[in-house]
């Protein structure tokens, strides 16, 4: 009997896959971008687990209680999504990447006093297990936010429990972030100011960060 081929199997290997990924603050605006480049693009979006979280509005509430339990499950939701991706055969956009939980959240929750360093140590050595079958995205977009900024989407978005997130928080993540960025060799790299970008209200603003993916995404392939 002649074995049946499975055609998608065929298309999957024929055309290369891209993963998109968007980096960046509580604030800055990844979900609503995610959504919007998912729509013009046709892309399929992954976006944060933050509804169904079981952990976050605990965390907020009393951080070094709840920072590992937040961090773990987030790591493990963020893995999934990879394996979701590699699986799906398919165009992706995500909202936030597992590196973010590696080289900023996690480290910053530990260097305030919020994570022992005993759960920071297992912390790392499962993101360590997990990041040798991970492979980066093939264009990670960065939205650049100062504080004040932020501060303003978090209290437009209204989310009860992000009441709670302190400035120096904030501020801290966002050393975080640029520290990260400024050393990120994992692929391409575009980064989006968005004190200077109204991507939601304005069309131009938009187009400008699609005509810059445009250019980006050309060159992958």
């Amino acid at each position: 009997m002649t074995p049946k081929i499975r055609i998608e199997n065929l298309l999957t290997d024929k055309f290369t896959i891209m993963h998109i990924a968007i980096a960046g603050n509580i604030g800055a605006g990844k979900t609503t971008l995610t959504r919007l480049l998912a729509k013009h693009y046709k892309w399929e979006p992954q976006f944060e687990d933050v509804i169904e979280n079981p952990y976050l509005e605990d965390f907020y509430d009393q951080m070094d209680r709840w920072s590992f339990n937040l961090q773990i499950y987030f790591l493990g939701s963020r893995f999934k999504q990879i394996l979701q991706i590699r699986e799906s055969g398919r165009d992706v956009i995500q909202d936030r990447t597992i590196y973010e939980d590696a080289y900023i959240f996690a480290p910053n929750l530990h260097a305030m006093g919020l994570m022992t360093a005993r759960d920071f140590k297992s912390y790392q050595s499962l993101f360590n297990l997990m990041e040798v079958v991970t492979e980066a995205p093939d264009l990670l977009i960065y939205l650049r936010s100062t504080v004040p900024n932020l501060v303003d989407q978090i209290q437009k978005r209204g989310r009860e429990y992000e009441n709670s997130i302190s400035i120096d928080y904030l501020n801290r993540l966002n050393e975080r972030y640029e520290a990260w960025i400024e050393q990120y060799d994992k692929g391409k790299l575009l980064i989006v100011n968005v004190d200077q970008t109204n991507f939601v209200d304005v069309p131009e603003d938009l187009g400008e960060i699609i005509n810059r993916i445009d250019a980006e995404i050309n060159g992958l392939f």
